[in-house]
């Protein structure tokens, strides 16, 4: 198995620019240093290590260029430009239709930043800014992405409450009477097929007794059908779902909508949070906090009973009377049918389908004065499924740590499976270990409503490659004994497949089951499951080759190619 090498990885940010035919690149992928020994059980070398369980140092061997301070989204556009991992469009573009479609049209590229948006003169956009994984541990100053999940854990394990400031960033623009939000966010129409212009990137920050004296964050769906009110999504399994619609029902919810915020904010609100881990009552700022290694700021909202988060580019405040009810669009109200009326292009891969839910009153937006920045994730993006996973695939190994300490030695999400429905476990089996494969498929499926698909590996197999863990699905995997059903039962509904049965007619709300694959190697036959290596690590490339011939070469290598060739397989 071959080790990340520091050296190696230092250079391929210095070949950034050889990739003229590839402006964004995953840096790693270009001279082909991200490999699977990279992300796997091997413990972390002691330059980097950050311990979940105790304090430890801060993340070392890393260039001075690769060590921002970013407490604030906008300041990782001049860092993303410096890794020339940033693409700017001057041009005017539309928000509706344009800008998801130049996203979408460069999905798992490069990070986008738009300075010119009709009808929205002074306003930036910025997107696509978490469409590769392998950025995020850029953003937040560790050596990848199994370091990454280590981080997160470790800021679950030590959070860092939010400090409270009079002034902030978010609050330098005060807007109270004649509220127009459509006028003022240059809120996107995704497809023609959509209901309205969807707001899917503000960030819900509710706290205090609406939260069991802790703060939630997520993600929700918004459509502003009037100037200064709007449906807000909330189902029953999530944090604000069930608080809304259970604990506080009848109540008056003061929050604020909070969009463009910090990015270790948008990585916990996008979470996908294993409530095992992460239970309502949670400070899940103080988690966002740990992450940046330094307290998020909040600041007083100006209108309601509730607090904004100060380094956000924009705030809009406001509160749900948990009595009212409202259609996400006019479609469908005219039908008055739920799943009737399309609404937009959901996480799942699905067109998205209107319902009836919260109503959301606007009371003030607020904003930075200089040049404010929105913030344009798609739901169903390379962008999308990695908020969602990051912080969750952390979730999973501190679920599996707690059940059996050493055993899982990496988590992944592969775009694939989606990120809310699947999971792909890296074991390392020993002495008495044998099963603990099948009872951690259990557990993941019992830890998560919308689970659908959970796979189990052995150590060699690399778990950022959907090819390598197919591999060892058909050549490990019994289908008699290890295709494992899950148990079933009332679940977060996303897909057609959860609702229609075998021929096509409504059902209701209660999944058949998932699917699990215990794809490891059994103990005693391990001899006859050995990989066969190629000498790989004893040939040195560049005595044949420049850099630039092999940045070339490996730009034309498929990404299974490349995970089979550095290691030999």
């Amino acid at each position: 198995m071959m080790a990340a090498n520091d050296e190696a990885t230092r250079k391929c940010y210095n070949t950034v620019s050889l990739a003229q035919d590839s402006v964004g690149a995953d840096p790693s992928r270009l001279v082909g240093t991200r490999v699977a020994g990279e992300h796997r059980g091997s413990p972390l070398r002691s330059d980097s290590q950050r311990a979940v369980s105790g304090p430890g140092p801060k993340p070392e061997g890393i260039t001075d260029l690769l060590k921002p301070q970013l407490k604030n989204l906008r300041s990782t556009v001049p860092y993303l430009k410096r890794l020339g991992d940033l693409m700017v469009v001057r041009g005017a573009v539309d928000p509706i239709y344009e800008i998801a479609g130049i996203q979408k049209a460069l999905d798992g590229g490069p990070a986008l930043l738009f300075e010119n948006i009709k009808g929205y003169p002074g306003v930036r956009d910025i997107g696509n800014v978490f469409s590769q994984k392998s950025r995020a541990p850029l953003l937040f100053a560790v050596d990848g992405p199994r370091e990454f999940k280590l981080l997160c854990r470790q800021a679950i394990a030590r959070p860092l409450r939010p400090r409270v400031v009079k002034q902030a960033p978010s609050q330098e623009v005060v807007v109270t009477e004649k509220l127009d939000v459509p006028a003022t966010l240059p809120i996107l129409k995704h497809t023609d097929r959509d209901g309205g212009r969807i707001l899917g990137s503000g960030v819900i920050l509710v706290g205090g007794e609406f939260f069991k004296g802790g703060r939630e964050l997520s993600f929700k769906r918004m459509n502003f059908r009037g100037k200064d009110w709007g449906s807000i999504k909330a189902l029953r399994g999530t944090h604000f779902g069930d608080l809304a619609l259970k604990e506080h029902r009848g109540a008056t919810i003061p929050l604020t909508v909070n969009i463009a915020p910090p990015p270790a904010v948008l990585v916990v609100a996008g979470g996908g949070s294993l409530h095992a881990i992460v239970p309502a009552g949670a400070d899940e700022l103080a988690i966002a906090g740990g992450l940046q290694d330094s307290p998020v700021a909040l600041v007083k909202a100006r209108t309601v009973d509730a607090y904004a988060i100060a380094e956000a580019e924009w705030v809009i405040e406001g509160y749900v009377d948990t009595r009212e009810r409202v259609w996400e669009t006019d479609e469908a109200e005219k039908t008055g049918k739920f799943g009737a009326a399309p609404f937009f292009p959901e996480w799942a891969g699905y067109m998205g389908w209107a319902v009836r839910t919260l109503k959301f009153h606007a009371t003030a937006i607020t904003h930075r004065r200089d040049g404010p920045i929105f913030f344009s994730p798609l739901a169903r993006s390379f962008e999308g499924d990695n908020l969602v996973a990051m912080l969750r695939e952390a979730c999973f190994w501190e679920l599996a740590e707690r059940e059996y300490p050493g055993f899982v030695q990496d988590v992944n999400i592969l775009h694939g499976v989606t990120a809310s429905s699947g999971v792909v476990f890296q074991v390392r089996k020993g002495g008495a270990e044998e099963g603990f494969q099948r009872n951690l498929i259990g557990s993941a499926f019992a830890a998560s409503p919308t689970m659908r698909m959970v796979v189990v590996v052995d150590e060699d197999i690399d778990i950022y490659s959907a090819e390598d863990v197919l591999w060892a699905i058909t050549t490990r995997c019994q289908p008699g004994s290890g295709v494992i059903r899950g148990p079933g039962g009332r679940r977060i509904v996303m897909f057609p497949s959860d609702t229609l049965g075998a021929t096509g007619e409504d059902g209701d709300f209660l999944v058949e089951a998932g699917i699990g694959f215990d794809a490891t190697v059994p103990l005693p036959a391990k001899v006859h499951f050995e990989r066969p290596h190629f000498p790989v690590d004893k040939v040195d490339l560049k005595r044949w080759f420049t850099e630039r011939d092999l940045v070339k070469a490996r730009l034309k290598q498929s990404e299974y190619g490349k995970v089979l060739g550095l290691n030999g397989w």
